[in-house]
């Protein structure tokens, strides 16, 4: 891409360019923005460095690339970390200054910044690309101080300090220092009062005089004052003020070593232009609109299906198309509906798309993914999800083999307004960004919900080579570094990890990743230090879930979808004895054997969360249904998939996760999501399945009274090619359940 740099003069600003052109990229321009006075070092910005201004406008010549500046106008008027289009407000210097570049160079098609660890700035520089349709590359983003300090300084950046402003720093001494001459010292003082070494904190700003970048010239400063902010004798601020400077030639890029046409361009290209004029009108992020919500937008031949939220606080929604004929032919229409439907029941509950944590986005065809995310945004943007927008998987589902229309959604909906949410649209080499309305993570409660990571390799975008084993360890890396920045590990908070598999894996491609996972977990375990706080529980494992899945995301071979627990355990006295559970499970005639637990996978934490997963192969199904089958009934019952098979075999997944929930202190009014995985292959319909798991806990509320019957639990059936607790063995079941439970 061909990239306009924000340049402060500062050196992380200029290595930032440096990886821009590791990674491909092409700087064809510098955008600065400048106090309006010339004479003034540095402005009360939260946003922006100023000290050292003065040289900047030489970065011009050193780089043979025109430079782009501006007075700064505004000031800060929006205090909220996610920035909002507001008059006045320093931000907007910055759309104008980018809007004319990009009009003067319509090639320009990204950003470059130095943000490392700001979400205040990276935010702002995320919002005035989305409003301008530019990508924002942030590639020194979260990057682990003190190597990155050193990464600067090895490849040959020569910057001074030009403020100081922290403790163990001191105008007299530390200013018009190089930081390679600093890097000790400020080692040091890290150790000694927690300083970020790269400044980020604010502890020093610097100007760079050279760097590899600056191809024709390098900067001298021949003078300049030392002037004093604050006496202050702790933690004294100080900064220069340029006085005189001059530029030095480099040989190899003089004159002499380059023909007349090229000098002619260099002269041509190292032109500054002044962007003048105001604040410009309203320029908002592209947002298409969504037809107006009425009864005619729900006039279709296929029946909508939904089922309502039944809990008050926070609740599930899932809706589709009963289409049995199969005749539905256009995803956006289909996709339209279900949202419309979904958005109106919402509203019915004093709720917007702001209240939702989550979405799974269930498409027929993966084929059609940008006409899908194109109707998705007309619903789900950020200006109407004012708290971040949600997280989000996206996978493809055998959804018309199953009679249920091109489009499928499950939200997950809380009524109020207590979500954290992790949305870094930048392109950078800590994570896949997340470029559109979803987000990397939604903590909620001490519950992070996190979207689907593909094995991408952040800095490009670009799935991992090397096959698939190696692009699920790149999954795995990705969600661990979203985890860190709740100060998280998969490896020990982990709660549950859900890994979607293309049909396109063969069965060792299936087993190698069942093995790397637990390598994988193992090493990041070892790998952790101090991030985790004393009394954070350390999980024993999590619930692992593969599903099999027609196709991915830009037909990744693997998706990793993690749940991981943030907050505290606590220890509670409950104790179910045998008899406690005979009583309470007095239905359906099952008698707990051992061989019950192999069907079972659960991660519990004591008084706040349960999950579960109950895989039934076809032979235990078999097994199940001729225990509890009467003597003398027919053999044929217990066929395989007959309908009176899976209904047994239903009724056996009801009772171990009842079972532990009974153990475990939870109740059915706990319950947040029950999803129910069944092959689209199998005979038994999705409608059939509707009614069976219906019946089913119709009678778990008559018989337990256990259950409300107003609100007993959601459960969404969702039509697989397979799903498992293994790799191996998940096209091999007839039946697979997920819940999730948790007190609040």
């Amino acid at each position: 891409m061909e990239v306009v740099a924000l340049v402060s003069g500062g050196k992380d600003s200029c290595y930032a360019m440096m990886k821009c052109q590791q990674y491909g990229h092409k700087i064809v321009a510098l955008a600065n923005l400048m106090p309006v006075d010339e004479q003034q070092d540095e402005l009360d910005s939260y946003m922006y460095q100023t000290v050292g201004h003065q040289i900047v406008v030489s970065y011009a010549q050193c780089m043979g690339i025109p430079l782009f500046r501006r007075r700064i106008q505004g000031s800060t008027r929006h205090y909220g970390l996610n920035y909002n289009m507001t008059p006045g407000d320093e931000v907007e210097d910055m759309l104008i200054l980018l809007k004319e570049v990009k009009r003067q160079i319509p090639s320009v098609s990204a950003v470059s910044s130095g943000a490392i660890a700001s979400d205040y700035q990276r935010l702002r520089v995320e919002s005035v690309c989305s409003r301008l349709g530019l990508v924002s590359l942030s590639y020194l983003w979260r990057q682990d101080q003190s190597l990155l300090l050193r990464q600067m300084i090895t490849s040959g950046i020569i910057a001074i300090t030009v403020k100081v402003a922290a403790i163990g720093l001191t105008p007299s001494k530390h200013l018009g220092k190089e930081i390679k001459d600093l890097e000790s010292h400020l080692h040091k003082i890290k150790e000694l009062y927690g300083i970020n070494v790269c400044g980020e904190g604010g502890e020093y700003e610097t100007l760079t005089l050279d760097c590899p970048l600056f191809r024709n010239a390098r900067v001298v400063l021949d003078k300049f004052q030392v002037v004093s902010h604050s006496p202050d004798q702790i933690a004294p601020v100080g900064v220069i003020h340029p006085l005189e400077y001059h530029l030095e030639k480099k040989v190899s890029f003089s004159a002499s070593h380059i023909d007349n046409s090229i000098q002619a361009t260099v002269e041509e290209s190292d032109s500054v232009c002044e962007v003048l004029g105001d604040c410009p009108d309203i320029l908002q992020a592209p947002c298409p609109t969504n037809d107006v919500i009425s009864d005619l937008a729900l006039d279709t031949k296929q029946e909508l299906q939904i089922t309502k939220p039944k809990k008050d606080n926070t609740f599930s929604i899932a809706c589709w198309l009963h289409d049995p004929s199969k005749n539905s032919t256009d995803m956006r229409e289909d996709l339209h509906l279900v949202l419309t439907k979904i958005e109106k029941v919402l509203i019915e509950h004093n709720c917007s798309w702001e209240n939702v944590l989550y979405i799974h986005l269930y498409i027929s065809d993966m084929n059609e993914f940008a006409l899908a995310n194109a109707e998705y945004v007309k619903f789900i943007t950020q200006e109407k999800c004012r708290f971040g927008v949600p997280s989000r998987s996206t996978i493809e589902l055998p959804l018309l083999q199953a009679g249920l229309g091109r489009a499928y959604l499950e939200v997950l909906v809380s009524i109020d307004n207590s979500k954290n949410v992790l949305h870094v649209q930048s392109i950078s080499e800590w994570a896949p960004s997340c470029i559109g309305p979803y987000s990397q993570a939604t903590l909620h409660k001490d519950v992070l919900y996190m979207a689907g990571q593909l094995g991408l390799d952040p800095p490009t975008m670009l799935l991992c080579e090397g096959g698939p084993v190696l692009e699920f360890q790149k999954a795995l890396e990705n969600s661990e570094a979203v985890a860190n920045c709740f100060n998280c590990s998969i490896s020990t908070s982990a709660v549950s990890i859900v890994i979607y598999c293309s049909i396109s894996l063969n069965s060792s491609d299936r087993i190698a990743i069942d093995n790397q996972k637990d390598v994988c977990l193992a090493r990041m375990k070892s790998q952790l230090n101090s991030i985790s706080r004393s009394n954070r529980p350390v999980l024993v494992g999590p619930v692992v879930l593969y599903v099999l899945v027609p196709d991915l995301p830009k037909r990744a071979l693997v998706e990793v979808k993690p749940l991981l627990y943030s907050g505290e355990s606590i220890e509670t006295s409950t104790v179910v004895t045998k008899e406690d559970l005979l009583t309470k499970q007095a239905y359906w005639g099952f008698q707990h054997e051992s061989w019950y637990n192999s069907c079972l996978q659960k991660c519990i934490i004591s008084g706040r969360i349960c999950s579960a997963v109950v895989a039934v192969t076809h032979a235990i199904s078999t097994k199940i249904c001729s225990q509890t089958a009467e003597p003398a009934s027919n053999d044929s019952q217990c066929n395989d998939n007959s309908e009176k098979q899976v209904a047994t075999t239903a009724e056996f997944c009801i009772y171990l996760l009842d079972k532990v929930l009974l153990e475990n202190d939870f109740s059915w009014d706990d319950v947040m999501t029950l999803r129910i995985y069944y092959t689209s292959s199998a005979k038994t319909s999705h409608g059939t399945l509707l009614k069976i798991f219906t019946t089913i806990f119709d009678e778990l509320c008559e018989r337990s009274g256990r259950i409300d019957s107003d609100k007993g639990p959601n459960f969404n059936l969702v039509p697989v090619l397979g799903a498992g607790t293994s790799a191996s063995s998940m096209d091999n079941n007839i039946l697979t359940c997920e819940l999730f439970a948790r007190k609040f």
